[in-house]
C-alpha cells in the first residue's frame, strides 16, 4: 500500500493550518479544516492533480470552517464533524463568526462519534474526542502513518484557548492528558496553528503540564 503523506497550507488572517492527507502517487485526498477561501483551496489542489474526497473538521470555530461550503460545492466532497452536544458549525454565535464580522454556518453531511473509524479514499483515521477548546473539538489519528491532526486542542508547547463559547480549561486538560498523552511518544501532532510537534516533546516541555 502506498505511503500516507500529509501537506499543509497556511490560510487566512489567523494563520490557520489546512491539511491535505493523501497516499503517495494517488490523486484522492482528504482536506482537514479548510479555513477560508475554499474555492482557492480547491483550485490549488486541482492544479496539483488532487481530487478532494472528504472534508474533516477538528472543531466548528469560524477560522476553521469559513471555506467549507465553497470547497464542498466545488469538489462534491462530504463534510465530517464530531457529533457533540453543542453544534458550533450550525450556530454563528457559538462558532464566533458573527463576532468576527462574517457570520457563517454550515451543516456537516456526517456527524461522527468518538472512537469511530472513518475511511475515505482508502485512508482510515480514528476520531478522538478532545473537548475543552470547544465542546465539539476532536482529533483525527492516522495510526498507520503515526500522526494526529489535532486542531486547536494542543500546540507546540502550548494549548488551545478556553475563553470562547463551550470552552473549558479543566476539560481541555483532561482531554490532553487522557486522549493525547496516552498515544505513543513518537506520534506526530499537527495543530490548527503553528508548527508540528510530538507527543513526547509536549509531555516533556509543554509548560501547561
Amino acid at each position: 500500500m502506498a505511503e500516507l503523506k500529509i501537506g499543509r497550507m497556511v490560510i487566512g488572517m489567523y494563520g490557520t493550518n489546512c491539511y491535505l492527507v493523501y497516499r503517495e502517487g494517488r490523486q484522492e485526498a482528504i482536506v482537514v479544516d479548510p479555513a477560508d477561501k475554499g474555492e482557492q483551496i480547491y483550485e490549488a489542489l486541482r492544479e496539483k492533480g488532487f481530487t478532494v474526497s472528504g472534508i474533516l473538521l477538528t472543531h466548528g470555530h469560524f477560522d476553521h470552517i469559513w471555506g467549507t461550503k465553497a470547497l464542498r460545492e466545488k469538489s462534491g466532497a462530504p463534510i465530517y464533524a464530531l457529533d457533540a452536544e453543542a453544534k458550533l458549525c450550525e450556530d454563528d454565535g457559538l462558532n464566533v463568526s458573527r463576532q468576527a464580522g462574517r457570520s457563517y454556518t454550515v451543516v456537516p453531511d456526517v456527524y461522527v462519534r468518538d472512537g469511530e473509524e472513518v475511511c475515505i479514499a482508502d485512508i482510515t483515521c480514528k476520531v478522538i474526542a478532545t473537548p475543552g477548546h470547544t465542546a465539539d473539538s476532536c482529533c483525527y489519528y492516522f495510526e498507520e502513518a503515526g500522526f494526529v491532526v489535532c486542531g486547536d486542542t494542543i500546540f507546540f508547547e502550548s494549548v488551545g484557548r478556553t475563553d470562547l463559547p463551550t470552552g473549558s480549561g479543566g476539560t481541555l486538560e483532561r482531554s490532553i492528558r487522557e486522549r493525547i498523552f496516552t498515544l505513543p511518544d513518537s506520534v506526530q501532532l499537527y495543530p490548527g496553528h503553528g508548527d508540528s510537534t510530538t507527543v513526547e516533546h509536549e509531555k516533556k516541555y509543554n509548560p501547561f503540564f
